[in-house]
């Protein structure tokens, strides 16, 4: 079963930056189309970007241009790079396949606020 492990949420200030890391274990991660999702407190949980395994990549409306989805394949990670960070992107942050598989990691938390 492919484990997910996603890091390096915390809190921040508006207009800062925090960057994600979802480590994936197995040997097929490299052949994978990996997303990051994000749940915030009363929402249903969405899709925030992707990357395919060629590494063509895509990103919501709500923070394209602000958020960069990347990985590295040597390590079996994907990253999400947030920058200018909005009260609004405050929400648990969760990396899965894409489609998703039929569970979840244990995501990280990033908050946003002053």
């Amino acid at each position: 079963q492919v484990q997910l492990v996603e890091s390096g949420g915390g809190l921040v200030q508006p207009g800062g930056s925090l960057r994600l890391s979802c480590a994936v274990s197995g040997s097929r991660f490299s052949r994978y189309t990996m997303g990051w999702y994000r749940q915030a407190p009363g929402k249903q949980r969405e899709w925030v970007a992707s990357i395919t395994d060629s590494g063509r990549t895509n990103h919501a409306d709500s923070v394209k241009g602000r958020f960069a989805i990347s990985r590295d394949n040597a390590k079996n990670t994907v990253y999400l790079q947030m920058n200018s960070l909005k009260p609004d992107d405050t929400a648990v942050y969760y990396c899965n396949v894409v489609p998703t598989l039929g569970y979840w990691g244990q995501g990280t938390q990033v908050t946003v606020s002053s």
